[in-house]
């Protein structure tokens, strides 16, 4: 990093400035559209050993990334092979189907020594070990949970097919789970001490969240944050745009400032000020502190009507955007940030620049992004990156033109249902 230099502050660009993004785009190569039509997801190493740079960049960005989720026929579909995989094995069924049986006979009789894992937070309350009806329905949940994940380790199905069978059979048990309903000693607790008013208002709160939420529960109350007064409240200006982006840039409250600006690439199914969301929690409050001259990328909101934008409008449009702000501070490079899709944008802009001999970009940070996506394989999203997925996927978003942030934001909360779902389902409801 450049020593600090004495500046009187960095120039600002009064007026917005605009520029056309409809300028040519990055092309992708032979190779990488052979790749893409070639090549599915999921590859070995050795596999990827063979292909060129190109092909395997071309591989990866296709084989995985935030867009392919869980759809709702794969989930389908890992339950079928559960239940042909029980018509076929009938002795491993039976098996455990007669010890769940023999453990419900056992817990009816007060016999049963099977615990919930004291470490889970759903089943924290006293009254699921000191009330005799609690502690026979939380045995009764978890023997039944042991059981149908006994039976699918002791199935003959492959590797991958037992992680996916794994992801139903959480998803199905985290839903019947006896702390979701109105048994839940907490929940009437407290519709005992309110009178009933906690049910009342978890009522409302139900219908606003099918109203307004997608019909998921709503993780925060979003009333008391204001645009500019208790969120997102540092100082700065947009000093460039175009069809695709708007280029803000904050002010610095230090005295020098880096010579280097920093060039803020965040996703674009999240909003810049994610960097900026309180004054306690803001890095950008933190390095216009610093001395660092900063810009973010505000990305806009895509419609029906920009169905055709790709990576390569993004990627043009970033252009742009950091040879405003190499203009505007007269440096010659600049530092950049890029998270999660973000991120990936970024290494498909650095790419293009490599490949035209383009070194205006000196170091860059790409927290939370998968570039390679082949070590991503193994994940919870990466069991479903199948090619059957990714062509629906495309085909939804041709028919669709856009990819909508609620069915983003459904997918990431079933991967993990329990923090994300039942947590609030119990809270805001019961």
């Amino acid at each position: 990093m450049l020593k600090p230099e004495k500046a009187s502050r960095p120039k600002a660009a009064g007026a917005a400035r605009k520029r056309p993004a409809t300028e040519s785009k990055p092309k992708r190569t032979k190779a990488a559209k052979r790749s893409a039509q070639a090549h599915a997801p999921g590859a070995d190493a050795a596999g990827d050993e063979n292909l060129s740079l190109g092909e395997q960049a071309a591989h990866h960005t296709l084989a995985f990334n935030p867009l392919v989720g869980v759809r709702i026929d794969d989930l389908k579909e890992a339950a079928g092979v559960i239940l042909r995989t029980a018509v076929k094995e009938p002795t491993n069924a039976g098996r455990h189907v007669k010890s769940l049986l023999g453990e419900t006979i056992k817990i009816f009789k007060g016999q049963s020594e099977i615990e919930m894992d004291p470490k889970d937070k759903r089943f924290a309350d006293p009254a699921w070990k000191t009330s005799a009806i609690h502690r026979g329905l939380l045995q009764a949940y978890v023997a039944l949970t042991k059981e149908i994940n006994g039976f699918i380790d002791d199935s003959s199905l492959s590797k991958l097919d037992k992680e996916r069978a794994r992801v139903v059979a959480s998803i199905v048990t985290d839903s019947i789970a006896p702390s979701n309903t109105l048994i839940n000693p907490t929940a009437l607790k407290r519709a005992i001490d309110t009178g009933g008013k906690s049910l009342v208002d978890g009522a409302r709160h139900l219908v606003g969240d099918i109203r307004n939420n997608n019909w998921l529960p709503s993780s925060v109350d979003k009333t008391p944050f204001e645009m500019g007064k208790n969120i997102c409240t540092s100082p700065g200006k947009v000093v460039f745009k175009n069809e695709v982006l708007e280029l803000i840039q904050y002010e610095c409250t230090s005295d020098k400032v880096w010579k280097t600006p920093l060039v803020v690439c965040p996703p674009q199914v999240n909003k810049f000020y994610a960097l900026d969301l309180g004054p306690e929690k803001s890095f950008v409050k933190f390095a216009a502190a610093h001395g660092q001259q900063l810009f973010a990328i505000s990305w806009r909101n895509p419609t029906i009507e920009q169905r055709d934008w790709d990576m390569g409008t993004y990627v043009k449009a970033l252009d742009h955007a950091v040879d405003a702000a190499r203009e505007i501070t007269g440096s010659d490079v600049v530092n950049m940030w890029g998270a999660c899709s973000g991120g990936m944008t970024l290494a498909s802009y650095l790419a293009w620049l490599a490949a035209n001999d383009d070194r205006k970009v000196r170091h860059i940070v790409t927290p939370v992004c998968v570039l390679d996506a082949s070590k991503a394989m193994e994940t919870t999203m990466g069991l479903f990156a199948t090619p059957q997925t990714l062509k629906a996927v495309r085909t939804a978003i041709k028919m669709k033109g856009i990819v909508d942030g609620s069915e983003m934001a459904r997918v990431f909360a079933w991967l993990r249902p329990n923090d994300l779902i039942w947590n609030y389902w119990v809270n805001n409801y019961l």
